[in-house]
Protein backbone atom coordinates (compact mmCIF):
# COMPACT_ATOMS: atom_id res chain seq x y z
CA UNK A 1 0.00 0.00 0.00
CA UNK A 2 2.91 2.32 1.11
CA UNK A 3 4.59 1.85 -2.59
CA UNK A 4 1.80 3.26 -4.70
CA UNK A 5 0.65 6.46 -3.14
CA UNK A 6 -0.10 8.20 -6.32
CA UNK A 7 -2.63 5.67 -6.85
CA UNK A 8 -3.83 5.71 -3.22
CA UNK A 9 -4.24 9.71 -3.38
CA UNK A 10 -5.84 9.21 -7.02
CA UNK A 11 -8.80 6.35 -5.53
CA UNK A 12 -9.17 8.90 -2.54
CA UNK A 13 -9.62 11.80 -4.83
CA UNK A 14 -12.05 9.96 -7.27
CA UNK A 15 -14.14 8.54 -4.32
CA UNK A 16 -14.27 12.01 -2.67
CA UNK A 17 -15.50 13.48 -5.88
CA UNK A 18 -17.95 10.67 -6.19
CA UNK A 19 -19.14 11.44 -2.42
CA UNK A 20 -19.54 14.96 -3.41
CA UNK A 21 -21.81 14.32 -6.46
CA UNK A 22 -23.63 12.00 -4.92
CA UNK A 23 -24.56 14.70 -2.29
CA UNK A 24 -24.88 17.80 -4.46
CA UNK A 25 -27.61 15.15 -6.60
CA UNK A 26 -29.23 14.27 -3.65
CA UNK A 27 -29.55 18.08 -2.57
CA UNK A 28 -30.99 19.07 -5.70
CA UNK A 29 -33.65 15.88 -5.67
CA UNK A 30 -34.51 16.93 -2.41
CA UNK A 31 -34.89 20.55 -3.31
CA UNK A 32 -37.03 20.05 -6.41
CA UNK A 33 -39.45 18.13 -4.15
CA UNK A 34 -39.83 20.58 -1.41
CA UNK A 35 -39.73 23.55 -4.72
CA UNK A 36 -43.25 21.36 -5.39
CA UNK A 37 -44.18 20.72 -2.24
CA UNK A 38 -44.07 24.58 -1.48
CA UNK A 39 -45.79 26.03 -5.00
CA UNK A 40 -48.60 23.31 -4.64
Amino acid sequence: MAKKKKMDTGKVFTRVMACILAVLMILSVAGTLVYYMIML
